[in-house]
């Protein structure tokens, strides 16, 4: 079985790292909303940015001609490489929408695999067009988002940005859970 994996790292680049027992990433869940707590990053000296978030979605596959294609698809937020400057509620619930945009691009990948015909000639190339696709639409979203809200310092854009993301997410519900 060939396999690959490929990992979508949001907003910076960084690896796993753990620090004592406790993990550096954290699964993104519907019941659990990011805190300050969860943002372990230093703040670059001199950063005017008032926070930053680090997700990614993790994305492994095989595939064979007998068993078709398998995947597992993860989504988390990286502890370490998340930062904040400024702590405020405002500005949380804006990170939390960056987390809440990586996590409606792992249930989009989800769904296009699921939609994806086996072909076991043109496999790997058909899903890694598929990878690459949601990889552009998740960084023009994340881009959008911060444009749109200003980097959430339009509370009226902001707030309507918060609400298409959750109607996304709740669109992609069948999707969860890969």
């Amino acid at each position: 079985m060939n396999w690959k994996i490929l990992t979508i790292i949001l907003l910076t680049i960084g690896g796993l790292s753990f620090t004592g027992k406790e993990e550096s990433s954290l699964p993104w869940k519907a019941t659990r909303k990011l805190n300050w707590n969860d943002f372990k990053g230093k703040v670059p000296e001199g950063s005017t940015v008032a926070a930053l978030t680090s997700a990614r979605i993790n994305f492994k596959y095989g595939y064979s001609i007998r068993q078709g294609l398998n995947y597992e698809i993860s989504c988390f937020f990286e502890k370490n490489s998340s930062w904040g400057r400024v702590k405020n509620d405002h500005i949380l619930s804006h990170e939390q929408g960056h987390f809440d945009i990586t996590e409606i691009h792992a249930r989009k990948l989800h769904r296009d695999l699921k939609k994806y015909k086996f072909n076991h000639a043109t496999a790997s190339k058909d899903i890694n067009a598929i990878y690459q696709n949601i990889v552009n639409q998740q960084n023009d979203m994340q881009n959008e988002y911060d444009d749109e809200s200003n980097f959430s310092r339009d509370k009226a854009r902001q707030a309507e940005w918060l609400k298409k993301i959750q109607d996304e997410l709740e669109s992609l519900k069948e999707f969860a859970g890969y």
